[in-house]
């Protein structure tokens, strides 16, 4: 008999996982106490993902994992047994509130004290993250339960106290919150200081979330009363959502504004260059030295965006956000569902002198034929095929048909890395897509010799792969990745989607020139084969202001001098 490697068993589980997924979402619903929601538990936990770094111990709650997830899932999710994913169905016009998690732009809806509805519009990707991300907190859940019950079934005195606390029948003050805290790391199965750094956590986005007491106590309580009960917990799919994901509804109707946009403002026609990337660098490019009043050669940009970028220095983001609507930036308003923000930037309109220095601008520039640029916020999984797709395609009215000029679309972000560390900056020379057979080798415009000048960062260059999903991937399948013929340097989640679509639209569709300069570079945000270093570790803080800028300027210096 052949034994399978730890990466084959994963990379199995990986494909299980996603296939009974599917077939759940076909079928309209299930149980995760049922035999469907074991079977995507037990992949899960032979899966190990590293962001989940302890729950395969039977023992531990994966605290980090916990906070990680809650980020991203609704407020009061703990409390719900029905979860219902939802297309958009008019739920932004009822009196129901909305309810967005801290880092996922996602509305949520809370029906009753039992009924929880997620709206989706990113697409396929945005149903397997939440799922996976609901599987891992019921099996927290089922840990939680087994700690908070005797052999017999019956409720220890740990257990009792924290529902008197999280019920408000015994308050929690100073004087005895640390009796608290060692109630919690008893049902936790963690020490006291892990307990108490992670109720910490969470107190950082408590307007987000209920806070660890609360958490820890529903997800207990609802596994108890399934058990005890037979009070099920059910996550269901609307059927508008099951007739309308991979129609590309939303995407189309993202792009068709922003082609108005451009028609409206007499930018159609114009030479287009598109970025996939934040929000803020390249409007702060543009804009923050003239709006701080720090025009001149003396102008450090990089310090200058380090303290944009402090957390307390809001009304100075503020600031230069006004300053570039008033000088011409267009703000395309979101309301097509997609949730991918995007701005216009008329380079015509760009006065060289407020500028960074670090920009090697020309020394004149035809108005006619300046580069118009648009900025679209990230796309999430497979949602980038879908809107880069659609924002390829010629615009279509009534009386005309106009293909845009685009002359080059350059994707940055932040992504894993497997050979480096935090802030490293990595150019793919191909992104190849997990689970498939699928893989896109990438002429990319940015090669690391374009930042040989730059001594306090390190560029690496090599494959990529576009993951299934960053909370499906463990130590055994990344090693494979790296150290096998693949060579891959990192991995994230929307590179390949991308590239389909451009090597569609230019090279077979003919909506855009095959000559279209493509441009990917990456930060790295973790590593997620060092302990510590995954994205469940916390956020990169100033550490990525760097390496975002410096690709920023060299995609800015490239597009206005190629």
């Amino acid at each position: 008999m052949i034994e399978l490697t730890r990466a084959q068993a994963s990379r199995a589980a990986i494909e299980r996982m996603y296939v009974v997924m599917r077939h759940l979402f076909i079928r309209g619903y299930y149980k995760p106490g049922g035999a469907s929601g074991h079977a995507i538990m037990q992949d899960l936990l032979i899966l190990e993902p590293e962001i989940y770094g302890s729950l395969a111990d039977p023992q531990k709650v994966d605290l980090n994992g916990l906070v990680y997830v809650f980020d991203r899932l609704p407020k009061g999710i703990e409390e719900t047994r029905y979860i219902k994913l939802t297309s958009e169905e008019g739920y932004e016009k009822s009196s129901f509130t909305k309810i967005i998690p801290q880092a996922r732009r996602r509305n949520c809806y809370r029906i009753d004290e039992e009924q929880m509805f997620i709206e989706i519009t990113r697409g396929r990707s945005e149903i397997y993250d939440i799922l996976t991300h609901l599987t891992f907190i019921y099996i927290e859940a089922e840990k939680i339960k087994q700690h908070a019950q005797d052999k017999k079934g019956n409720a220890l005195r740990e257990w009792e106290q924290l529902e008197k606390i999280v019920t408000g029948e015994q308050a929690l003050t100073k004087e005895n919150e640390e009796v608290a805290f060692t109630y919690l790391a008893t049902i936790l199965g963690r020490t006291y200081q892990e307990t108490r750094d992670a109720h910490h956590r969470f107190i950082k986005h408590s307007k987000k979330n209920n806070g660890l007491f609360h958490i820890v106590y529903w997800l207990g309580k609802l596994a108890i009363n399934e058990e005890l009960k037979s009070e099920d917990r059910i996550i269901s799919f609307s059927p508008t959502l099951r007739e309308r994901i991979g129609h590309h509804i939303y995407g189309e109707r993202w792009a068709n504004k922003i082609k108005r946009a451009l028609l409206h403002n007499g930018l159609i026609q114009r030479p287009i260059h598109i970025i996939s990337s934040n929000l803020h660098s390249v409007m702060n490019t543009f804009y923050a030295c003239d709006a701080l009043g720090k025009k001149g050669k003396n102008t450090d940009f990089l310090n200058l965006m380090e303290e944009v970028s402090q957390g307390d220095n809001g009304h100075l983001r503020d600031k230069i956000y006004h300053s570039a609507i008033e000088k011409g930036m267009i703000q395309v308003q979101e309301d097509s569902g997609t949730n991918i923000s995007v701005q216009i930037f008329d380079t015509a309109k760009t006065l060289p002198a407020s500028l960074p220095s670090n920009i090697k601008m020309p020394e004149s520039i035809d108005a006619e034929n300046a580069p118009v640029i648009v900025v679209m916020d990230y796309a999430f999984g497979e949602q980038a095929f879908e809107t880069m797709d659609e924002l390829l395609k010629p615009y279509e009215s009534e009386n005309e048909q106009i293909n845009l000029d685009v002359q080059s679309v350059s994707i940055m972000g932040k992504a894993g890395i497997l050979k480096g560390g935090k802030g490293d900056v990595m150019t793919p020379t191909a992104h190849i897509f997990e689970g498939t057979a699928d893989n896109y080798p990438v002429e990319n415009d940015l090669t690391p010799e374009d930042f040989k000048d730059i001594k306090d960062l390190k560029f690496v260059d090599g494959p990529m792969v576009t993951v299934l999903g960053t909370s499906l991937q463990n130590k055994d399948i990344l090693t494979y990745f790296k150290n096998s013929s693949w060579g891959v340097m990192g991995l994230e989640m929307e590179g390949a989607h991308y590239q389909k679509a451009i090597q569609g639209a230019s090279k077979i569709r003919n909506n855009i020139s095959k000559d279209v300069k493509v441009r990917y570079a990456y930060y790295a945000s973790d590593n997620p084969l060092i302990t510590g270093s995954t994205l469940a570790n916390g956020s990169l803080g100033l550490t990525g202001v760097k390496p975002t800028y410096y690709i920023t300027l060299k995609i800015l210096e490239k597009i206005f001098n190629n």
